[in-house]
């Protein structure tokens, strides 16, 4: 039986489900996801996004595996710029950010903290460590790459070779302007 989980927003009015194993367990240190953290920690409400160490915990799954089950009139998209082709989807009923989207990507970044800490899967890299002035400050509890790996590019394109190349749409209506 393919393992599901299911995930919500903090006030629960949204409700999504994951279907079967995540892709990768991932912090991301890039600037564009420290920059974006900073401004969603300022939504009334919200929980911190980006740690104590500038990283923000993503859960990788295909999106053929993703299902919105209820509250989908909450999600809005913010972006850094207009023609930014990166999406941050927040459920506005609470300001919970639920996940990342690359333009034309097959997968999805859900945020960690939909996850309890004790249920979240573990984490296996720290990616884009490179635009760390000081990456040397890390744990080294897990890889830390500067960019991303070859293997992490290999397990997105198993995943996609898995989808039959397809990339399903996740529609969001409307913006989230901060």
């Amino acid at each position: 039986m393919t393992k599901q989980t299911s995930l919500t927003c903090k006030c629960g009015q949204f409700t999504m489900q994951v279907e079967g194993p995540h892709i990768a367990s991932v912090e991301c240190l890039c600037n564009s996801c420290r920059k974006a953290g900073a401004v969603l920690n300022t939504l009334p409400g919200a929980a911190a996004v980006v740690d104590e160490k500038g990283a923000t915990p993503f859960v990788m799954h295909r999106k053929d595996r993703v299902r919105i089950l209820s509250g989908a009139e909450h999600l809005r998209e913010y972006r850094l710029s207009a023609g930014a082709g990166t999406r941050r989807v927040i459920a506005t009923c609470c300001n919970t950010p639920v996940f990342l989207e690359l333009k034309g990507g097959h997968w999805l970044s859900l945020y960690g903290q939909l996850w309890t800490d004790g249920d979240r899967p573990r984490l296996e890299m720290r990616t884009m460590t490179g635009d760390l002035e000081q990456p040397a400050n890390l744990p080294d509890d897990v890889p830390n790459l500067k960019q991303q790996s070859l293997s992490f590019y290999g397990r997105l394109f198993a995943a996609w070779v898995r989808m039959g190349f397809r990339s399903p749409k996740i529609v969001v209506n409307g913006e989230l302007n901060v």
